[in-house]
């Protein structure tokens, strides 16, 4: 059985059916409105003959007035156009309600009232451009037409939020790529210079973490243990380089299964405390790296020898830095996550916390948790 995350946004519901379950929830709406005056019976009755004109109205405004003009800045087109499509609406609703509704009503409603009856009773053309008539009509077609095209211009400026949020998450993911494959490339070539024998299981390693990184990161969310394991393997590739030069402690406390994450989340702050904290010096240098799981919170500490105040790495052409995993934590947990970074004289630390996403897994896929040892 595999792993299932269900989200709402999973359930796929055609196109053509959303419209006419929202029509049909418009409908039933209008009907509880308007049978105040009226039996329900009747109120719905009525408003089949109103609704083909409403519904005409607003795919013609929200699928060509709307996309056509207003989205592509010719505002006084806009203007004109939808003012010709409102007039040609009411109209069209006005001749519905003195054809199929308003005879009715008098009928069966037996209706005296001489207002009413002077206002729609006689020539249909008189009756058609009666002032009043025409403009009960206009209300009744942009009241339901405002609503629903709010509802429609709000999905819309949703949908493009959401697009251009995935789009800046995907940028700010992409930069991870490259950067961790250049230092780790810098590593390789280091120990190729001195014909090192470890070069062929620095490649191993590379090869299963840019493995990790083409086939699981594109998801929006991975496994937390696979996340950390795959830490675990970057680690033990800088291990490879610095020997016994660097003292390198990773512990790992609580459950780490059916948790998820943002992938390539932690891997930014490790590099940094590597890039500072070991390539910067000659002598013996230490990290320590704590991972703790407490129900749904995972936190991340990151310690490391500070040779020297560590300046914005984004200053200098080639590093995305410490900036691009803050603007991802601040997209993808707004509310979720807490970052403190401290730059002292002789340790540099990170301390991270973010809120998972729980996960049901099947018992197979426990399985990777075995791995995770102290590196």
């Amino acid at each position: 059985m595999n792993a299932v995350n269900f989200k709402p946004t999973d359930l796929h519901i055609p196109r053509v059916l959303q419209h006419i379950i929202f029509w049909t929830v418009v409908m039933l709406a209008l009907t509880v409105i308007y049978s105040v005056q009226v039996s329900l019976a009747v109120s719905f009755r009525n408003n089949l003959f109103y609704a083909p004109v409403q519904i005409a109205y607003y795919y013609v405004i929200a699928y060509w007035v709307v996309p056509a003009y207003l989205f592509k800045g010719t505002y006084i087109k806009f203007v004109l156009l939808s003012v010709v499509v409102a007039v040609v609406a009411m109209l069209l609703s006005r001749s519905s309600g003195l054809i199929f509704v308003i005879p009715y009503l008098i009928e069966t409603q037996h209706i005296t009232d001489p207002d009413y009856l002077s206002i729609n009773h006689g020539p249909f053309l008189q009756c058609l451009f009666n002032t009043v008539g025409l403009v009960n009509a206009f209300k009744g077609t942009n009241l339901i037409m405002g609503f629903v095209l709010a509802v429609k211009l709000f999905k819309m400026w949703y949908e493009r939020k959401q697009a251009a949020l995935e789009a800046e998450l995907g940028a700010l993911k992409a930069q991870v790529h490259p950067h961790f494959l250049f230092n780790t490339l810098n590593n390789l070539y280091a120990l190729s210079l001195n014909n090192s024998p470890k070069s062929p299981q620095l490649i191993l390693g590379l090869s299963d973490i840019l493995r990790y990184m083409l086939y699981e990161c594109s998801k929006d969310e991975v496994p937390l243990e696979k996340e950390v394991f795959m830490m675990q393997q970057y680690v033990n590739l800088e291990k490879l380089r610095y020997e016994d030069r660097i003292d390198i402690s990773f512990n790992i406390s609580g459950n780490l299964k059916n948790k998820l994450i943002a992938p390539l989340l932690i891997l930014p702050f490790i590099e940094n405390a590597f890039k500072h904290g070991a390539s910067e010096t000659t002598g013996q240098v230490w990290i320590n790296i704590d991972i703790a799981v407490r129900d749904n919170w995972f936190k991340l500490k990151v310690a490391n020898n500070n040779p020297g105040k560590q300046d914005d790495e984004t200053e200098s052409p080639g590093h995305i830095g410490l900036s691009n995993v803050v603007k991802r934590l601040t997209l993808l947990y707004p509310d979720g996550h807490y970052l403190k970074i401290m730059d002292e004289e002789d340790t540099f630390l990170i301390v991270l916390d973010v809120e998972l996403s729980p996960v049901v897994q099947a018992a197979k896929q426990t399985q990777l948790s075995k791995q995770l040892v102290p590196a």
